[in-house]
């Protein structure tokens, strides 16, 4: 039979008896669709009719398929049929943009570290390691000095020379202590903003994350200050109240100083454990939401309600690693100088020049003491840095379990593909309401 003869007319009958090949012929026209135009094939068996407004496939094109087709970015998925199904959160940057399990959140600190390392490397060396580096080689010399002048004075001098020898030990560890409270904080505030830019998929300079964090410094440092001393005043006053209690003698005084030693020692752990945990989330609503001292504090404990166990226990958890990363790195460092000391001093005890001898064991010493200084400083910040990163990460996973913060990342990722200038995300909702001032015209006043 011929396809002229096989051909039948819309609304003939026969239009489905099986051809010669066995195979079932066309189907019949549903309600509401064309008859195929001249020379234009009839649909096959099990092929879906074209739906309304689809143009039916030409000769030679592939028919629409079946099943899931991949679409770009930000749109839905969607069958073949139209019917919109369910959407991955989307990537675009560090982290999926949804809630957080245990894997991404102890991963993404240390992809932090591989996706910008100019950024997060340097900014540890260059805020936190250097200035370490510094302060270690500050303290050891004045100590040195201290100890030294202490040592050659006469007898007279050596009660007042061993006085200032405490007070200028305890001047430096104070001046230490500030120095790196004051540069820890600066390093928290870049590696904040880096994580919640890294997030968006944004890869920023170090000139512009330290732009759009400087005017966050102020508050970032008055709160790590504080917070450092009113510890110091606690631990202080535990101190202070078993020395007075000491003092007294007796079997009374003894007993109260042990007793207020071990309750005052042992209560300020789980004390420490819950403001710390608290409070963790202070410095990043201070450079995200851009709030003052005290109402990021607020802000850090009402984000933690509920989920106090949670971050207590990811924040140490990642301590623990981090931990164990710098002692591993670090230890052979303290074991080669043992070693050295070890080796060169039986040999400096009966070398004949012993001044020479004990000279280069000192020199010896002294140079792998700093070599092994340089390298934990280095570690350590590095480290400061995945934790700091973690933290950040907690306070975005706190933001989207609690507010829906994902759904408006992904607005806003969306928006900036499509050239809309919207908002930063992180900013508290009244601000993010409020629509940006167009800039005033030239030789205009803005009114």
């Amino acid at each position: 039979m011929t396809d002229e003869q096989d051909w039948q007319a819309p609304g003939s009958q026969g239009g489905g008896t099986p051809g010669a090949d066995g195979a079932q012929g066309a189907q019949p026209p549903q309600y509401g669709q064309q008859p195929p135009q001249y020379g234009q094939q009839p649909p096959r068996y099990g092929q879906q009719p074209p739906q309304y407004g689809q143009q039916a496939p030409q000769y030679g094109q592939q028919p629409p398929q079946y099943g899931w087709q991949q679409p770009p970015y930000g749109q839905q998925y969607a069958p073949a049929g139209g019917q919109p199904g369910w959407t991955p959160p989307p990537k675009p940057g560090l982290i999926p943009l949804r809630p957080l399990t245990l894997g991404p959140l102890l991963a993404a600190p240390f992809q932090a570290l591989r996706r910008n390392p100019r950024i997060t490397v340097g900014a540890a060396l260059i805020l936190q390691g250097i200035p370490a580096i510094l302060v270690s080689v500050l303290i050891a010399g004045g100590i040195a000095l201290l100890v030294s002048r202490a040592l050659s004075a006469d007898a007279q001098d050596k009660p007042a020379l061993q006085a200032g020898l405490i007070g200028g030990t305890i001047v430096l560890g104070v001046l230490s202590l500030v120095i790196t409270t004051v540069f820890g904080a600066l390093l928290q505030g870049v590696i904040v903003a880096e994580v919640a830019r890294e997030t968006l998929g944004e890869k920023l300079t170090f000139g512009a994350l330290w732009r759009l964090v400087r005017g966050r410094f102020g508050a970032l440092i008055g709160f790590t200050l504080l917070f450092a001393l009113a510890w110091i005043v606690v631990i202080a006053l535990v101190i202070a109240i078993v020395v007075a209690l000491a003092s007294i003698g007796g079997v009374a005084g003894t007993i109260g100083a042990v007793a207020v030693g071990l309750i005052g020692g042992l209560g300020l752990i789980p004390l420490a454990v819950w403001i710390n945990t608290k409070l963790a989330m202070v410095p990043s609503a201070i450079v995200l939401e851009r709030l003052p001292m005290r109402s990021a504090v607020a802000r850090s404990w009402g984000l933690t309600n509920g989920y106090f166990w949670r971050t207590f226990g990811i924040i140490a958890l990642v301590w623990l690693i981090v931990y164990a990363i710098t002692q591993t790195i670090s230890i052979p460092f303290g074991l080669l100088g043992g070693l050295i000391g070890g080796v060169f001093a039986p040999t400096a005890a009966s070398a004949g020049d012993s001044a020479s001898s004990m000279t280069q064991l000192i020199v010896t010493q002294l140079g792998v003491n700093v070599l092994a200084s340089i390298v934990t400083a280095v570690v350590g910040a590095i480290g400061s840095v995945i934790q700091t990163a973690a933290v950040s990460l907690l306070y975005l996973d706190l933001r989207m379990r609690k507010e829906g913060l994902d759904l408006e990342l992904v607005r806003f990722v969306e928006g900036r593909q499509t050239g809309q200038d919207l908002p930063d995300p992180y900013l508290p909702p009244a601000e993010r309401a409020q629509p940006p001032q167009p800039p005033a015209a030239a030789g205009w006043p803005a009114g």
